[in-house]
C-alpha cells in the first residue's frame, strides 16, 4: 500500500557491460527492481532505463528458455587492456538509444545507478556520463556490487554525486545507510515516511513491470550463504543470511504466471540448496500442488551437499531444466581450503541421485575453478578428468580476484597486474593469477578439453 503522495521522479538505470564476452545467462537488475518497488511502495515516481534488457539490447532470434546473445558493439580497449590480443566491445543498447530513452522521460529528480562487475565500470562510467550530460543538475547516486568492492574508485572516477556501499533496503530508515537516507542526501530534505523492510518476505515482489519485455524472471528463496568459501564475496555484500518463506516464492511465481505468462524462471541464490527440507522442498512440493507448467533454472553454483534421491525427483518433477553446482576442485586439501562445501565421495553419490531422479548428464554441470593463486596445471587436469567420469559436465570458471575475500592477499601477491588500483585486472577472461603466458594458453586449451571429454562421455 502506498504511504505517500507526491511529485518526486526518479530514474534507475542499468548501464551496458563492456567486456571481451557477455552472454545474458537469465540476467535480470533483481536489486533495482526490489528498488522500483519499494520506491512506488513510497509514493515515488519510478523509471527504469535497462541497457541489457531493453529490445533493442537483446537478439531475440538467439533467445531459448530466457537466455540468448545480447546485441553487441566492439570499442575500444580502454588502455590498461591495450596488451590483450582479443576483440573488446560494448553489450545491449546502442548509445543513440540510451540518449532517446533517457529524453523519453521527464527530468528526473534523482538518478539511481547500479553495478555489477568490479571490471565492468567502463560500461557504467559511460552511462554516468550521458546522463549527466543530459540532465546536469539532476543527483545521481552509483550502487551495487562494483560500488561496494571498489568505493575509492567509483567515487574517483566515476562522476557519481554520491556512491552507495553495501544494501540499502534491509536497514531501518534512520540508518546512514538506508535507501531512506540516499534519497535525503541527494534531495537535501528530511523524509520521515519510509517503511522499514527487514526480511525478503516483506518486500514487495520486484517491479518487472518497469522492464519494456520480460521473458523470464529471477527469483530468490533466500540472500547471503552461510558458508564463507575463500574466493566469494557473498557475507562481504549481504552480511548475512536470511530465507523466505517457501509459500511466499510459490505466490511470487504464481503472480508472474498469472499476471505475465512468465514459464521461465531462474533462481539466483547463492544457497538455494541449504536447509532444503525446509524450504526448496516445501517449495517444490507447492509448485506441484499449484500445477505450475514452468521450466526452472539454476545457474548460480548450487551446493551439492544435501542432494538426496527425495530432493532430485521433487527437482525433476517440478520443471528443473538447467542445474549448476560448484564444485571447484577435486583436490581434497583445496575442498577444505575454500570453504569445505563438498567432497567427490559426496559429488559421485549426487549425481547418481540426480541421474537417477531423470536428469541427463548434459543438464547438469559442474563450475570448477580455475587459474587460482598457485594452482598448478595437474590439479585442473585431474579436476576436469574426475568431473567428466562422472558423466557430467565440467564447466570451467576462470577465477576473478575479488577484493575483501579471504583470497585477495593470495591473488595480490601472485599477479604481475596492479589487481589493487585497477578493477580491470579483475577481468577473469585475462587469467589475472597466471602470470605465465603458456600458463594462459593451457587453461585455454583445458576449457575445449573440457567440454570435448564431456562429448566423448555422453557418446
Amino acid at each position: 500500500m502506498t504511504s505517500h503522495r507526491h511529485t518526486k521522479k526518479i530514474l534507475l538505470v542499468n548501464p551496458w557491460i563492456h567486456d571481451f564476452a557477455a552472454y545474458d545467462y537469465w540476467a535480470k537488475p533483481l536489486g533495482l527492481l526490489y528498488i522500483g518497488s519499494f520506491l512506488r511502495n513510497e509514493g515515488f515516481r519510478v523509471e527504469l532505463v535497462d541497457c541489457l534488457n531493453d529490445p533493442e539490447a537483446l537478439c531475440f532470434g538467439t533467445r531459448k528458455n530466457g537466455r540468448g546473445r545480447f546485441q553487441k558493439e566492439e570499442i575500444s580497449k580502454p588502455a590498461a587492456l591495450n596488451h590483450i590480443p582479443r576483440r573488446y566491445s560494448r553489450y545491449g543498447m546502442s548509445p543513440g538509444k540510451f540518449r532517446e530513452a533517457l529524453q523519453r522521460r521527464c527530468r528526473p529528480d534523482a538518478v539511481l545507478v547500479t553495478s555489477v562487475m568490479t571490471y565492468w565500470y567502463p560500461g557504467v562510467f559511460e552511462a554516468i556520463g550521458i546522463i549527466k550530460e543530459l540532465f546536469p543538475e539532476v543527483p545521481l547516486a552509483l550502487g551495487g556490487i562494483y560500488a561496494t568492492l571498489c568505493p575509492e574508485h567509483a567515487r574517483a572516477h566515476s562522476g557519481a554525486d554520491l556512491v552507495v556501499e553495501g544494501d540499502v533496503l534491509f536497514r531501518e530508515p534512520e540508518d546512514k545507510k538506508s535507501l531512506r537516507a540516499v534519497l535525503e542526501t541527494l534531495f537535501g530534505v528530511d523524509l520521515d515516511f519510509f517503511k522499514p523492510y527487514n526480511t525478503l518476505d516483506s518486500l514487495p515482489f520486484p517491479a518487472y513491470d518497469l522492464l519494456p519485455s520480460f521473458d523470464q524472471a529471477v527469483l530468490l528463496t533466500s540472500r547471503g550463504c552461510p558458508y564463507s568459501c575463500d574466493y566469494c564475496a557473498s557475507r562481504y555484500l549481504d552480511g548475512f543470511f536470511q530465507e523466505r518463506d517457501p509459500l511466499s516464492v510459490a505466490d511470487e511465481i504464481e503472480y508472474w504466471i498469472d499476471s505475465y505468462g512468465v514459464r521461465d524462471f531462474s533462481f539466483y541464490d547463492d544457497a538455494l540448496i541449504v536447509n532444503a527440507e525446509k524450504r526448496l522442498v516445501p517449495l517444490l512440493e507447492e509448485i506441484m500442488r499449484r500445477g505450475f507448467s514452468c521450466r526452472f533454472h539454476c545457474p548460480n553454483g548450487m551446493h551439492l551437499r544435501g542432494m538426496n534421491d527425495t530432493l532430485a525427483r521433487l527437482m525433476y518433477r517440478a520443471g528443473f531444466k538447467t542445474l549448476r553446482f560448484g564444485f571447484e576442485t577435486s583436490q581434497a586439501d583445496r575442498q577444505k581450503a575454500t570453504g569445505d562445501k563438498i567432497s567427490n565421495p559426496e559429488t559421485a553419490e549426487a549425481v547418481r541421485h540426480l541421474k537417477r531422479a531423470g536428469f541427463r548428464g548434459e543438464d547438469i554441470g559442474l563450475y570448477l575453478l580455475c587459474g587460482l593463486p598457485g594452482q598448478n596445471r595437474k590439479e585442473m587436469e585431474d579436476t576436469v578428468d574426475y568431473v567428466a567420469s562422472l558423466g557430467v559436465r565440467p564447466v570451467i570458471a576462470e577465477y576473478s580476484p575479488i577484493p575483501h575475500t579471504a583470497l585477495w592477499p593470495s591473488a595480490l601477491a601472485s599477479s604481475n597486474l596492479d589487481l589493487a588500483s585497477e578493477p580491470l585486472y579483475h577481468n577473469n577472461s585475462i587469467f589475472p593469477c597466471l602470470p605465465d603466458s603458456d600458463d594462459v594458453q593451457f587453461l585455454r586449451s583445458l576449457k575445449v578439453r573440457a567440454r570435448a571429454s564431456h562429448s566423448r562421455k555422453q557418446d
